[in-house]
Parts: C-alpha cells; structure tokens; sequence
C-alpha cells in the first residue's frame, strides 16, 4: 500500500491509456522527477546487493519503501509548525518491532533452527552456549 501511495504521490492518478498514448509519443526526454527516482532507485539498489546480495534483491521494494517513507516523514517536519513523525517513539518502536519480527520469522523459515547458530561463533564449546 506504501508503495502504491509512494507512486500516486510522484507520478499522480493513472490516467486512461489513450491519454498515456498521447502523453508519450513524442516524449523522450525523461522529467526531472523521473531522473531523480531513478537516481534514488539505482543507488539503494547497489547498496542492497552490495549488503544482502544480488539474489536476495526481492526485499529491495521494501527497504526502498521504507526509505521513502522514513526520509518523507523526515522532510515534512521542516515545514514550519510541523511535527515530524518520527520523533514519536510510538512509530519507531513499532516499526523496529515489526521489522525485526519480520525478519526474524523470514530466517526463521528460510533457514530453520540452524539460524540460531549463525549468532554463536564457530568452534565454541558447547558450554558456553
């Protein structure tokens, strides 16, 4: 749904398909607003693969939905006497929470019980776990 509402905001209600004909046919040169997401998009994507690796860019919508969402909550707070919703401990502590529970509940079902060792070094005895 953030993503949905990401890409109204930036782009606007899709319009019917005869007006995207006519909209497009003789425009090649991308808009500003184009060049920028673009940008964005190209640079979070090279962060994910270089982090979490090519073959698990299917997180990539999220993280670039999440960072969306962070940077213009972020922004609306310098409007002049705006709050910025992320100063709320309420929205951080439920959107970490959330997230880790997410994350844990993927390695949890893509790895099994074996996603507990990745948090003990190798070679420690077994007393010390």
């Amino acid at each position: 749904i953030l993503v949905i509402a990401i890409h109204i905001l930036f782009r606007g209600p899709s319009p019917s398909s005869e007006s995207i004909d006519k909209r497009y046919q003789s425009n090649l040169v991308p808009s500003t607003w184009n060049i920028a997401l673009e940008s964005s998009y190209a640079s979070i994507n090279s962060i994910v693969r270089e982090q979490i690796g090519i073959k698990n860019e299917l997180y990539l919508p999220f993280i670039y939905s999440l960072f969306f969402f962070i940077i213009v909550a972020n922004l609306i707070g310098n409007t002049p006497y705006s709050f910025t919703i992320t100063t709320s401990i309420v929205l951080s502590v439920g959107l970490s929470f959330t997230i880790f529970i997410g994350v844990t509940l993927i390695a949890l079902f893509k790895h099994g019980l074996h996603f507990f060792s990745f948090f003990i070094p190798g070679g420690t005895p077994l007393a010390l776990v």
